[in-house]
C-alpha cells in the first residue's frame, strides 16, 4: 500500500511511481506528439477469471504466460497487452509501463470526444472480476495512486473500461463502487463518469 503522508513519497522517476513494485513490460509504445495525459482508466482483471493470487496477470503483461497452464488461457492465447498499474487484492501496487509511455490497456475506445484512449490515458488494473466486489485496501490504494498521478499529470477525467468501450468491455463492472472512490478523492464531480 502507498504511504499516507505525501511528504514521505520520493519523487517519480521518468514516469515510474516510487512505491510501486516495478516489472517492466515490453508491451508499450511512445505516445503521440503533444498527447495530453488527462485520463485515468480503471479496469479489473483476474486470471483465470475469478481466481485471485498467483502471478498470471504479471506473466500476461510481460509475455511470459504459459498458455497451457489453464484451459481458459487458450481463449486469450497470443494476447499482447499491458497496463501502467495493477493493484492486487491485498493492496500491493505493481507498475509495468512508465506513465510517460503508452500502455496497451484500452483497445478500441472513445471518451471525452477522443478516440484511441491508450494515447492519452493511464491504465490501472484492479485484481477482480466484473460484477464482483473489491477490497477496502484496493480502494485506498487506488485513491492514493490517483492523487499521486494527478500531482504529476493534468488528469481531468477518471473512467472505467466500460465507459470508454461501452458494449465491448464491462469492467470494472457493477461491483465497483464509484461513489466510494469519489468519497476517497477530493476531485471535482465532473472528473468522474
Amino acid at each position: 500500500m502507498l504511504a499516507s503522508a505525501p511528504e514521505s513519497i520520493p519523487p517519480w522517476q521518468d514516469g515510474w511511481h516510487p512505491q510501486a513494485q516495478r516489472l517492466a513490460s515490453p508491451n508499450f509504445g511512445s505516445r503521440p506528439p503533444l498527447a495530453c495525459i488527462d485520463l485515468i482508466v480503471v479496469h479489473s482483471i483476474s486470471l483465470p477469471p475469478g481466481q485471485y493470487g498467483g502471478d498470471a496477470v504479471q506473466r500476461l503483461f510481460t509475455n511470459q504466460l504459459d498458455w497451457e497452464a489453464h484451459p481458459y488461457f487458450q481463449s486469450i492465447r497470443g494476447l499482447v497487452v499491458s497496463s501502467h498499474f495493477y493493484i492486487r487484492r491485498d493492496g500491493s501496487l505493481w507498475q509495468f509501463v512508465s506513465c510517460n509511455d503508452r500502455a496497451w490497456h484500452a483497445g478500441q475506445s472513445e471518451y471525452r470526444g477522443r478516440t484511441n484512449c491508450n494515447d492519452d490515458s493511464i491504465g490501472i488494473e484492479l485484481e477482480g472480476l466484473e460484477g464482483d466486489t473489491f477490497e477496502d485496501t484496493q480502494y485506498r490504494c487506488l485513491a492514493e495512486l490517483c492523487r499521486d498521478i494527478r500531482q504529476n499529470y493534468p488528469i481531468a477525467h477518471l473512467a472505467g473500461h466500460e465507459h470508454i468501450a461501452p458494449g465491448r468491455k464491462q469492467d470494472p463492472g457493477p461491483g465497483f463502487h464509484w461513489a466510494r472512490l469519489k468519497q476517497l478523492l477530493d476531485f471535482p464531480p465532473q472528473v468522474f463518469p
